[in-house]
């Protein structure tokens, strides 16, 4: 005997109303919108929304496991394309990787038909919100990948009411309400009376209108307001680059060799992109930027020649009256790093005022030793400034620090830099700082603390770049800010409590 279900009551095998055709459609169209909403390039906000609410029907209309090995197939499909568009290359470290971050994404479709049929009707229509919104954060916390892949929030950056939500929930927030929209529409679908389901579609509507209004009302009427800073972001000459990497290209005997033995224009090379670099520094502070900022390894030297440079820089500052921030890449031979890479803020005084070290070295790509993790401030005149580099700012545990300004020297590359400078807009809201990020070889950007976008310049669009943003000077605390985590780890706490619901619970018979 056939039979029917709603959320709350399908049938011991799960609904088998829907025909193996409707299915496989289904999964087709559900795995080409995840295509569409990776937080890539070519993402689509909506795709987004739609994705979870045809994957899921995939998955409540067949049986659990077959379904979840399927649910990750297609996750690793969507994951590996994502690493395609973004040309990082899919070497092992990088699909073994992807393939368990797909495993974790499909997880909530996994534990939502296995308690489905176990739990009241409201329990239910949560479960698949709340676990999308753990499996966001156990990503964060327990892999080297951060938020870089597989948070929805990033596929939203550009719809700044719903935006503001993550100041309160961080960007786990914006997950569990797609993941809610999936499921109350699976309910409707699932019920075949209005009447039925009404109460959980105008509950969840209702939720998404509020958030969305008190979004809108936030920026409406908390925007920035006050004095600002003039900063100003500034990349060596193309030319200068161009000729560095062509030294960079000559080298032998690896990286210890390129200390001991570097090629002959190696060090003229670089010092040309220390000098430009300087000479756009005394151009932007003569034009009124209080603050300069340099690109991650904005500056390239071997260790030897570190000294010279930095006491460049220390000059540059006093001479001009400013704060600089100095991207660094210093070649060593001592394995396996190799080398260091820093940002350094040096006051108008010329004191070195912190040397950070990134601590989140891309994995399979970066293998120099992490820093400590200490994200460095300092109080100036212009509000209190904080600094990560680049990958770092994908890690929200790290980004939340008390600041007014958050400085981001990044290095990317023409598929990855736009989209990669844009999430950082979400740490921006989450932590209620401006964010000023320069990104050699990709797309800079300068954000305010609800993250609207003050400043972009695409590094590929000129040959001599710089980034100047008026940029507010005092931040807010968020609630974010005060809390943490908390919603993640009540949506990780809901699972376990949907769980032990669940294996308590009878299933529930068969609809008559």
């Amino acid at each position: 005997m056939n039979t029917t279900s709603t959320a709350g009551r399908p049938g011991r095998d799960g609904p088998r109303t829907t025909s193996a055709r409707a299915r496989w459609t289904l999964l087709l169209l559900g795995t080409a919108a995840h295509l569409l909403a990776v937080g890539g390039r070519w993402d689509i906000a909506a795709a987004a929304w739609l994705c979870p609410v045809l994957l899921l029907r995939f998955a409540r209309t067949g049986r659990p496991w077959t379904g979840a090995l399927v649910l990750w197939a297609a996750n690793t499909a969507a994951a590996v394309f994502w690493v395609a568009e973004s040309a990082l290359g899919l070497n092992p470290v990088v699909l073994l990787g992807v393939t368990g971050l797909a495993a974790l994404l499909t997880l909530p479709f996994l534990l939502d038909r296995l308690l489905i049929g176990r739990l009241r009707p409201w329990a239910a229509l949560l479960t698949f919100p709340a676990a999308t919104a753990a499996a966001e954060f156990l990503i964060t916390v327990l892999s080297p990948f951060g938020t870089v892949y597989g948070s929805l929030a990033a596929t939203q950056t550009g719809a700044l009411p719903l935006l503001q939500l993550v100041s309160v929930t961080g960007s786990y927030g914006i997950g569990f309400l797609v993941a809610w929209c999936a499921s109350t529409l699976n309910h409707l679908w699932e019920a075949g009376s209005w009447a039925s389901a009404r109460r959980a579609v105008f509950t969840c509507a209702a939720a998404l209108l509020a958030v969305v209004l008190a979004g809108g009302a936030r920026l409406a009427l908390a925007s920035p307001t006050g004095p600002t800073v003039r900063i100003a972001g500034v990349t060596a000459d193309a030319a200068l680059v161009r000729t560095q990497k062509a030294q960079y290209a000559r080298a032998t005997g690896g990286p210890a060799g390129l200390v001991a033995h570097p090629p002959p224009g190696l060090r003229p090379a670089q010092r040309a992109v220390l000098d430009g670099l300087l000479a756009a520094t005394r151009r932007e502070a003569a034009a009124g930027a209080e603050i300069v900022v340099w690109p991650e390894e904005g500056a390239r030297v071997l260790v030897g020649d570190e000294p010279a440079a930095l006491a460049a820089a220390r000059e540059q500052a006093r001479r001009s009256r400013i704060y600089l921030e100095v991207g660094l890449r210093v070649h060593t031979a001592r394995a396996p790093s190799y080398g260091r890479n820093e940002a350094l803020l040096i006051d108008p005084r010329g004191t070195v005022r912190w040397t950070y070290q990134k601590a989140h070295p891309i994995p399979g790509s970066e293998t120099y030793t992490p820093g400590d993790g200490r994200v460095p401030t300092a109080a100036t005149p212009y509000g209190r400034i904080a600094n990560v580099i680049c990958y770092d700012a994908d890690f929200p545990g790290l980004m939340r620090v008390p600041a007014d300004l958050m400085l981001v020297p990044a290095h990317d590359w023409p598929e990855f830099g736009r989209v990669h400078t844009a999430k950082a807009a979400v740490r921006a809201v989450e932590s209620g700082y401006a964010l000023f990020r320069q990104d050699a070889e990709g797309v800079s950007a300068a954000f305010d603390d609800q993250g609207r976008t003050l400043a972009t310049t695409d590094y590929f669009g000129t040959d001599r770049q710089a980034t100047v943003a008026h940029v507010p000077l005092h931040g807010t605390t968020t609630v974010y800010d005060r809390i943490g985590d908390t919603f993640a780890w009540l949506c990780l706490a809901a699972v376990g409590a949907l769980l032990a619901a669940g294996a308590l619970t009878r299933r529930r018979p068969p609809a008559s």
